[in-house]
């Protein structure tokens, strides 16, 4: 029997999170229900993406990177690390309508969600538009109410500033790379080198390197840290953008909770297939797998023939082999650097947890 505790669980952090947002949700849900009934779906919407799942990865590293600067645990500390779980639902509700995707953790994505209410209430117009415009508004509500949830956190206003910087950096940057990323479907232009730019400002730097850098900043941390917080998140966060496109393809949907090979329908140009149109064994493979890339209409033989070609070309085995060598520079990165108390152990456990995981 497996004792070990998530490290997202350390300091009851995950429920922690989960009980500030779920307060802070209930007020927004009050708000709404004073101007209008009519906005209680929203509220419905809302609690169940943002409460309903989630790996609270990156309210992990923003509060072991603000503990690792020898600051103490606060509930302030927690309002202020939730605050990045509201722009991750923001991101990711409006990824899953630029995507199409039907699903998120198993259950209807939220433009789809809402497509389904106008249609079950019969109302007038298009039933995808009226899902549509509900995802785009819900998710700027997320990234609205993440601000207000940061300046609501209890830190004096010298502190949000000194992490705004980050904060603002982050949200600036992960809409620049879902551009890249839009682009990058749009142009069919494929290398390694454009994967890992798309993944880097996507995903990377946003998933770690940015929290790690925003809990410091609330800390009032010194250069030195802040550059070895970048030395360790940076590379760890590429590692953890590798597995998402490793599990894009090859995820079990029972736990990803998104069906097999929707990366392949979805068009995305990731470090894996790249590598995978580089080295195909023969141009039918490879013809067959450009061709293929973007197909909404791919079932499940076709995705299977799909990753048996990206298995042949020796892709998967040199993604797997780029995670490690990611997360080796990571680890080392960690080990060279004077961190507070438990969060060094703490850290190399979420970068564990990070790139092996099967969601």
């Amino acid at each position: 029997m497996n004792d070990r505790v998530n490290p997202v669980d350390r300091a009851d952090l995950r429920t922690r999170v989960q009980r500030t947002l779920a307060d802070f949700l209930a007020g927004q849900r009050a708000h709404m229900k004073s101007i209008s009934d009519d906005l209680l779906p929203l509220a419905d919407a809302v609690e169940a993406f943002v409460l309903g799942g989630g790996k609270r990865l990156r309210p992990a590293f923003a509060y072991w990177g603000y503990r690792g600067a020898a600051a103490p645990d606060s509930e302030k500390l927690i309002a202020a690390v939730a605050t990045l779980e509201l722009v991750q639902a923001g991101a990711l509700i409006h990824d899953d309508f630029m995507d199409g995707s039907d699903t998120r953790r198993g259950e209807p994505s939220v433009h789809r969600r809402f497509e389904a209410l106008h249609g079950a209430n019969l109302w007038h117009g298009r039933a995808d538009q009226f899902g549509a415009g509900a995802a785009v508004l819900l998710g700027d509500l997320c990234l609205v109410w993440s601000d207000e949830l940061l300046h609501r956190s209890g830190f004096d206003p010298m502190a949000v500033a000194r992490a705004r910087s980050t904060f603002d950096l982050m949200r600036t940057e992960v809409m620049l790379g879902q551009y890249l990323d839009v682009l990058s479907q749009a142009t069919a232009e494929t290398s390694a080198e454009r994967a890992s730019l798309v993944a880097r400002f996507k995903s990377a730097k946003y998933s770690v390197e940015h929290p790690l850098l925003f809990g410091a900043a609330l800390a009032g941390a010194d250069p030195a840290l802040m550059q070895a917080y970048s030395a360790f998140g940076l590379p760890l966060g590429e590692a953890f953008q590798l597995r998402d496109d490793v599990l894009g393809v090859f995820g079990d949907p029972a736990t990803t909770g998104k069906p097999a090979g929707d990366d392949l329908r979805e068009g995305k140009r990731t470090y894996l297939v790249a590598v995978a149109l580089e080295h195909a064994e023969g141009n039918a493979d490879r013809d067959l797998l450009a061709k293929s890339l973007g197909d909404p209409e791919l079932d499940e033989v076709a995705v299977a023939q799909l990753r048996e070609i990206i298995v042949h070309s020796g892709a998967l085995v040199r993604t797997e082999e780029r995670i490690e060598e990611l997360s080796a520079v990571a680890l080392t990165a960690l080990d060279r650097t004077e961190v507070a108390g438990e969060a060094a152990q703490v850290l190399r456990e979420l970068a564990e947890a990070a790139v092996h995981r099967s969601t």
